[in-house]
């Protein structure tokens, strides 16, 4: 199902649908959904940073403003600043660069300001979950730098995301679809070359819970756009929903979502994904060699040794 493709970066190009690479995810955050405040200290952000490169992971991504549904409620206060967001980031990519140079860096942001500071510090790919929509300069600071992006489908802001009104299957697709072609030419005409992108359907940004499932089920379908697709699926709360029902109807909790997130991820690599974004690199390193198997039919697996008895 995936096809072959060299992803060309700042300086290097990797090489994607062979087997599925594993970005970690590092929130320099004090409020993401997922581990808000964990790593905000600079040193504790290298320290996980080096941890999720031990245990297998290809690509780093690293952001520094939550974009949670419901992370803003129309307060300025809640939006962070373009030099709030670097004073967090720059000192833990400025270290890691530092440290371990032929790490693959990725920033996640949608301001234009904070992607020329990341790839001047070193960043090789900008991740922008607006799909280059949010600020409309991002995409001529890419170009500028050759950087590899990632562009997303959302549907609205955050803080719109769960009022989004339900779609048909059929109309789902048909928005996903046209929203990401949309940010593909926006980036072609900027002057970024196809092979520098990669897109990801957005799972949980603007999408009802159901939706999620729709989109994963029918995710093969993007390829037709032309370009690999990324997926990111860990610890979404479509998933804690539909576990809800063993957790006394709560939603599942962040520490009981790493099964779900394994299983929906694998589903994403059986339907097309060439990359998966992840909080917990080792397990989805494990599971994602199996479903590359899978895909190859056993032919890249070679069986052990027989042993004599």
């Amino acid at each position: 199902m995936r096809n072959l493709a060299n992803w060309r970066l700042r300086t290097r190009t990797l090489e994607l649908g062979r087997r599925t690479l594993v970005m970690g995810v590092v929130n320099i955050t004090p409020d993401s959904f997922s581990d808000g405040g964990s790593f905000l200290d600079s040193e504790a952000a290298v320290v996980r940073c080096m941890q999720c490169l031990d245990e297998g992971a290809d690509i780093l991504d690293l952001g520094a403003e939550s974009t949670r549904p419901g992370s803003r409620t129309g307060d300025a206060d809640a939006f962070v600043s373009a030099e709030q967001e670097q004073a967090r980031l720059l000192p833990v990519l400025e270290e890691i660069c530092k440290r371990l140079p032929h790490a693959v860096l990725s920033v996640d942001t949608y301001k234009a300001a904070t992607a020329r500071a990341a790839l001047q510090a070193g960043a090789e790919i900008l991740n922008d979950v607006s799909g280059f929509t949010w600020d409309p300069g991002i995409a001529q600071a890419c170009a500028e730098f050759g950087a590899g992006v990632v562009l997303s489908h959302t549907r609205g802001r955050p803080e719109a995301w769960r009022a989004q009104p339900q779609l048909a299957p059929d109309a789902l697709m048909a928005t996903v679809r046209d929203g990401l072609a949309a940010s593909l030419a926006a980036a072609q005409q900027a002057g970024i070359a196809p092979d520098q992108i990669v897109l990801d359907p957005g799972y949980g940004f603007g999408k009802r819970f159901s939706e999620n499932y729709v989109l994963l089920n029918r995710q093969a379908e993007l390829l037709k756009l032309g370009r690999p697709l990324l997926a990111g699926l860990s610890r979404k709360s479509f998933l804690a929903h539909t576990l809800a029902p063993l957790f006394g109807g709560s939603d599942a909790p962040l520490d009981a979502r790493e099964n779900a997130s394994l299983a929906a991820m694998t589903a994403a690599i059986l339907h097309g994904a060439s990359i998966v974004r992840v909080h917990q690199v080792r397990p989805a390193v494990e599971a994602a060699r199996i479903a590359d198997a899978i895909l190859a039919g056993g032919s890249a697996i070679q069986d052990p040794p027989s042993i004599e008895r």
